[in-house]
């Protein structure tokens, strides 16, 4: 048997030798990086405690533990998500399952869900694999998490702290959706969007800004349901425009405008149209 050089044998020694400091093999890392989770009793109380904050119909700590099913579907999740992390993935999946169907909520036990999550009445809401959620985050029945792609990694969205998302919101894909943002019911996000906007329409548009939002006392934004129309505004707009302009064509002919249009206070039914003189002619 070959006997190694002298070089490789002062090499090995050194490796070996242990850290005066540390008592460790120098070669070694001294630390290693650590993600420690938090206290499971803590985060599940916190988990209660919030939905008295966002919830009016809430009384008491009895009845949000024992009926509510956004309630039950995170207890389970917490439970698997950290025997997923630990390896147990079959066992992990089956109380994911499990809670499906006694909640209606689908959480993948991968996803990660942070401090204070709560989903009110829970009824159809899905939760990706990589999704990522932040603290304080709401959602409202039939809100989906989904992914765009079957290729593995990240394909499911993150949410950051203290986003709201109305019923029946789509969010598509590894998209961001900034801290404070307010996804609108029934909106369709297919990309980022900016901490403290508002997002309305398929495909989701950003239209409203935080200073314009009106927030409670506790600093939840629960007007989900009141979703602006870009289009609709944009078509009232030009409807002001129009009327502007023929009023304009009208001092420079000496004709007097005509008063009677009813767009300025429009009731939706178009009985009176500005153009309405124009089309009988």
């Amino acid at each position: 048997m070959n006997r190694p050089d002298p070089e490789t044998m002062t090499a090995l020694k050194q490796a070996a030798s242990p850290n005066r400091e540390t008592g460790a093999p120098s070669s070694l890392p001294t630390s290693a990086p650590t993600h420690k989770p938090s206290n499971l009793w803590r985060t599940l109380r916190d988990d209660v405690r919030c939905v008295f904050s966002r919830d009016p119909a809430a009384r008491n700590t009895l009845e949000v533990v024992t009926i509510y099913p956004g309630v039950h579907a995170l207890i389970l999740h917490r439970i698997a998500h950290r025997l997923w992390r630990f390896g147990w993935r079959y066992m992990a999946r089956l109380i994911s399952f499990f809670a499906r169907l006694v909640t209606d909520i689908d959480i993948h036990p991968g996803a990660t869900i942070g401090q204070r999550f709560f989903i009110d009445h829970g009824c159809g809401v899905v939760i990706g694999e990589t999704a990522d959620i932040g603290d304080d985050v709401t959602l409202y029945h039939g809100v989906t998490l989904g992914g765009t792609s079957w290729n593995p990694g990240k394909r499911h969205p993150t949410l950051e702290s203290g986003v709201v998302v109305g019923a029946g919101a789509k969010i598509l894909g590894p998209v961001t959706i900034g801290r404070n943002a307010r996804i609108a019911a029934n909106s369709v996000v297919i990309g980022d969007v900016s901490a403290g906007m508002t997002v309305v329409g398929i495909p989701g548009r950003m239209v409203l800004p935080k200073s314009d939002r009106r927030i409670t006392a506790q600093g939840i934004d629960l007007d989900h349901h009141q979703m602006p129309d870009p289009v609709g505004k944009a078509i009232s707009c030009l409807l002001d425009r129009i009327d502007a302009l023929e009023k304009q064509v009208a001092s420079i002919k000496k004709e007097t405008p005509n008063e009677s249009s009813g767009c300025t206070t429009c009731n939706d039914t178009c009985t009176e149209p500005a153009f309405a003189a124009a089309l009988t002619l």
